[in-house]
């Protein structure tokens, strides 16, 4: 048995429709709010405003030309990132940077164990912390320090809040590639926020490692 198709947003159908039937000026009204969705998922591969802008252009119009095509099998805004991941990765391919991007992401099993430092309070990290200015800055640094791989799913998850499902539609993985990578690259993360705030997730417990470093 096939799974339900996506429901499209009765609104973004009829822009789409117009815009099919000729109406090019309806495109404007159906992207304007994913633009910022769209500019994040650039500058998330690529790592420079200039490319991501540029990218977030050429993705814009890959999906006013493509738009015909569009069949609803995903939700509109993941198609547009989708189309936009693409555009990056192929930016990256063409300047070569790819060849030191993923050098070191080569020596990891993007689906094996991976075995975190060793802290002795794992518990979740209090989300009152991230109100912290230099604490959202840390996170931001760890998240850019991770391999392309992790820092993608981890926008796409986290960040941009997309579905699993969602997620792999625009990477092209199994749903359970999506979710071992997701755990993999937040056991990272955690090993590379976790010493910039000495082990001490919660204020109400002194932290103890439990063996020395």
């Amino acid at each position: 048995m096939s799974s339900p198709q996506p429901q499209i947003d009765p609104e973004e159908a009829e822009l789409i429709k117009r815009v099919c039937e000729g109406e090019p000026d309806a495109f404007e009204e159906l992207v304007r709010p994913y633009e910022r969705l769209i500019y994040i998922s650039a500058i998330s591969v690529l790592r420079n405003q200039a490319d991501a802008e540029e990218v977030a252009q050429e993705a814009v119009l890959k999906a006013f030309s493509k738009l015909a095509s569009f069949r609803a099998e995903c939700r509109f805004s993941t198609w547009l990132v989708q189309i936009t991941y693409n555009e990056a990765r192929m930016k990256i391919r063409k300047d070569h940077r790819h060849l030191y991007d993923y050098i070191d992401e080569q020596k990891d099993d993007q689906e094996g164990d991976y075995s975190p430092r060793d802290f002795a309070d794992w518990r979740p990290i209090p989300s009152e912390i991230f109100e912290k200015n230099e604490v959202r800055q840390a996170l931001e640094k760890a998240i850019d320090s991770l391999g392309p791989t992790y820092r993608e799913i981890v926008m796409l998850r986290d960040v941009q809040c997309l579905s699993i499902k969602d997620t792999s539609t625009v990477l092209g993985i199994p749903e359970a590639s999506v979710k071992t990578r997701l755990h993999r690259a937040r056991l990272k993360l955690r090993d590379a926020l976790a010493p910039g705030f000495d082990g001490a997730w919660s204020t109400k417990k002194e932290y103890r490692k439990v063996r020395p470093w």
